[in-house]
């Protein structure tokens, strides 16, 4: 039991956006006293039929959006790779760009992690294929079922900012452990209540 008077854990409301021209997950996380909870998922979509500046123009206004009708207090995006292909990497620079607009026409904070460091935060190694992050997303917050993998990698991204920002051992909780450096879910006791999941739709 709280004691009287004790001021209530202060809750931090996490965006976490996996940029892509054709497709930017988004997914956002509430933290509170060491636990995750969920609170949306999805994605924006660009039409690949309008020139770049429109499809661009559609992530940036897409995040403006989803900032607008959460309110979180901070937002998380993966950093760019290198690509084989130069054409790509430029269109998914183009694409982060806008992305990381969005967010501080809103006055945002941005803080950036490499898919090595989500995917070792949440998987446990630098290696784990995008269905391995999508299942660990889906047991770490109890979802009822796997979210988008666009969507995943984004709510892996904030999961990512929650477990360094508060520690390892601050996120272990009834169903999640901590071991070697990461974070173990457990079978819950009992199945978790749906939460509903939203998608913003692309224009």
């Amino acid at each position: 039991m709280r004691a009287a008077g004790a001021a209530s854990p202060r809750t931090t409301r996490i965006l976490g956006l996996d940029p892509g021209l054709r497709s930017t997950g988004f997914g956002l996380i509430d933290i509170q006293g060491g636990r995750l909870r969920y609170i949306a998922s999805g994605c924006i979509r660009s039409n690949s039929g309008e020139a770049l500046p429109a499809r661009l123009g559609t992530l940036l206004d897409g995040v403006r959006e989803i900032i607008a009708a959460y309110q979180p207090g901070i937002a998380v995006v993966e950093k760019v790779f290198v690509n084989v292909n130069p054409q790509s990497t430029l269109l998914l620079g183009q694409a982060r760009g806008a992305v990381i607009c969005g967010a501080v026409s809103c006055r945002l904070p941005v803080t950036e992690y490499t898919a090595l460091q989500v995917k070792q935060a949440v998987v446990g190694h630098g290696k784990a294929s995008k269905e391995q992050v999508q299942h660990m997303v889906m047991r770490l917050l109890a979802l009822p079922a796997a979210p988008q993998l666009d969507a995943a990698d984004a709510l892996a991204c904030a999961i990512c900012h929650a477990h360094g920002s508060t520690g390892l051992g601050a996120l272990a909780g009834p169903h999640i452990r901590q071991r070697k450096g990461r974070l173990l879910a457990l079978p819950p006791a009992k199945p978790a209540l749906p939460e509903t999941r939203r998608q913003y739709p692309g224009t």
